[in-house]
């Protein structure tokens, strides 16, 4: 699955322009006109970066991010701002931006960053291929490499562990990810989950040092 762009941009024409160019791409995109949805946007789905426009009705954009910082939100921040001074950019980035184009900008150049950004995070899928952290999945040969070594999973495992990658950092319940993992096969039941998912951890972390997975008692899991 493509990567998630949330863009926040209060012109409709210029959000519509952006999210066309992305799509065609190949990102999944969601538009927003101010911050008011977005925040409940992410508390139900995950995205992988945003592009932030600084005039903005209601919450400037940089101070949005500045707060979603203070939350624990991670998503790395593209602002895209005619607020073009040495002082504007700097308090873009000192606010949580992780880089800053000046409009007008050109889209070409503006795509290059994003994909730079997103192989940074590690959370980038290319030619077929999801990429977090130190973990590569080839999603049409269906392998998994961990620090570049090929790691043998069965198809459920596989499944999994690309399901925790597409929905990182969310709390995961044993009923969702029977339902959506395991779907139809007559094995649903939460020890079946338990038993797959500690099998899948000690795969891709042999010596249990790199905290992919976390339990969350009497919930669930998250993948982080």
């Amino acid at each position: 699955m493509s990567a998630q762009i949330i863009i926040i941009e209060d012109e409709e024409d210029l959000l519509e322009l952006l999210e066309y160019h992305l799509s065609k791409a190949g990102f999944r995109v969601v538009g927003f006109l101010s911050t008011k949805k977005v925040e409940d946007f992410l508390l139900e789905e995950s995205a992988d970066l945003m592009i932030v426009d600084r005039n903005l009705p209601g919450v400037e954009g940089s101070e949005f991010v500045k707060y979603l910082r203070k939350n624990g939100y991670k998503i790395p921040a593209i602002f895209v701002s005619a607020k073009d001074s040495d002082k504007e950019i700097e308090e873009g980035f000192l606010r949580g931006g992780d880089d800053y184009v000046t409009k007008p900008y050109n889209i070409n150049e503006l795509i290059l960053r994003i994909k730079a950004i997103l192989r940074r995070t590690k959370s980038y899928v290319e030619s077929g291929k999801l990429a977090y952290k130190d973990i590569v999945l080839d999603i049409d040969k269906r392998e998994v490499f961990v620090a570049e070594e090929l790691v043998a999973l069965s198809k459920l495992e596989f499944d999994l562990l690309l399901y925790f990658i597409n929905n990182k950092n969310i709390v995961l319940d044993r009923n969702r990810l029977l339902e959506d993992v395991w779907r139809d096969t007559y094995l649903k039941q939460d020890k079946t989950v338990n038993v797959t998912v500690n099998r899948l951890k000690n795969r891709i972390d042999k010596e249990n040092k790199k905290g992919y997975i976390n339990a969350i008692r009497g919930v669930g899991y998250k993948f982080c």
